[in-house]
């Protein structure tokens, strides 16, 4: 029988049939071209959450390291980084509402390779009622300013701070309507546009993407990847660029309500900056 995700051994978050985490001696050098991160979590509400990191692009990872709560109820990481140097890496992360139920976005950092970890900011006020903000996805505008999309319920909206996250605006809606609620993946185009890639949970489901050519203050119109889903089980994307320009998307994915659903991937040309 398999155990579930989130099996604790002596106290101590695993792996289903993992090694538990431990206390990252630090010492990380996020500055190595072939470095690669990522965070993860043991419950999406009241959990803990543990990290690891390659330097070989992913052949090979070390981990799990603990993530502390930060005197939060809990956390729950995803993968949402960004590097300022060789010691120093800014990290995005989910922890519970005050009634303990999901969520809002805070700001922790490291400047010593991971070794320890502080909190920096909450991102927004804390939602109300049955609203959470959850998931985000952030990208570097310049060296101080920085935008960070953000789940809601049936939406993705963005908030942005010029002065490297000390203070933050709240710039609009990205996607109005993303059905029952869908985390965004947002990258910078080699051409300075942004491109946000989401999984549409409402009627036709599929994945839909939109640019923006002003550092996010507005944003195109939909673009539809696929739209021949069978149900709205799916997104959850990741999107990079290609040395040709062209869009990498990936996403789980099903067409049919009762079928096992698949990782699948969208190549797509963003066009060029108008």
């Amino acid at each position: 029988m398999r155990p579930p995700d989130g099996t604790k051994v002596a106290g101590v978050f695993t792996e289903p049939g993992g090694k538990a985490a431990v206390r990252c001696p630090g010492g990380i050098d996020f500055s190595n071209p072939d470095f690669a991160f990522t965070a993860r979590m043991s419950d999406k509400d009241l959990g803990e959450s543990r990290f690891y990191y390659s330097i070989n692009r992913g052949k090979f990872w070390n981990g799990p390291y603990i993530l502390p709560n930060f005197e939060q109820k809990g956390t729950a990481a995803r993968t949402d980084y960004l590097i300022q140097g060789k010691s120093d890496l800014t990290l995005f992360l989910t922890v519970p509402k005050s009634n303990g139920k999901e969520g809002r976005v805070i700001v922790v950092q490291t400047h010593d390779g991971a070794k320890t970890w502080h909190l920096i900011s909450f991102i927004g006020p804390e939602p109300s009622g049955d609203d959470y903000a959850i998931m985000p996805s952030s990208v570097r505008l310049s060296p101080t300013s920085i935008l960070t999309a953000i789940r809601h319920p049936h939406f993705i909206e963005t908030w942005r701070s010029d002065d490297n996250l000390k203070t933050r605006q709240l710039v609009g809606k990205a996607v109005p309507d993303t059905g029952r609620g869908n985390p965004p993946a947002m990258i910078q185009l080699r051409d300075g546009r942004l491109a946000l890639v989401y999984g549409s949970r409402k009627e036709p489901y599929g994945i839909h993407a939109r640019l923006s050519s002003d550092n996010g203050q507005s944003w195109g119109e939909e673009l539809i990847l696929r739209a021949d889903a069978g149900a709205w089980d799916l997104g959850y994307c990741c999107t990079v660029q290609r040395t040709d320009g062209k869009i990498v998307s990936v996403y789980y994915y099903n067409e049919a309500p009762d079928q096992e659903r698949y990782i699948g991937a969208t190549i797509w040309d963003p066009g060029q900056l108008r």
